[in-house]
């Protein structure tokens, strides 16, 4: 992957992490929720896979939160 790629793939997974333990989800609860696999959350916010924009979406309402604060300082 290249590396601008990684860092922008690694700092939404971090921005995903940070507003799940704010709102006390576990990843299992996160994927169960959304109706995602815990192993493709895990990947998402571990920066392993680079996720399309309706999983992100899925995702934030979920967490309830609006999706720009999952792409914040991008």
């Amino acid at each position: 992957m290249h590396q601008e790629k990684k860092e922008i793939v690694l700092k939404l997974g971090g921005n995903i992490r940070k507003h799940r333990i704010e709102r006390n989800f576990s990843m299992e609860k996160l994927a169960l929720e959304s109706g995602m696999e815990y192993s493709q959350i895990r990947r998402i916010e571990h920066g392993v896979i680079n996720t399309t924009i309706y999983q992100v979406y899925r995702i934030s309402r979920t967490l309830q939160i609006p999706m720009k604060d999952i792409f914040h300082d991008l």
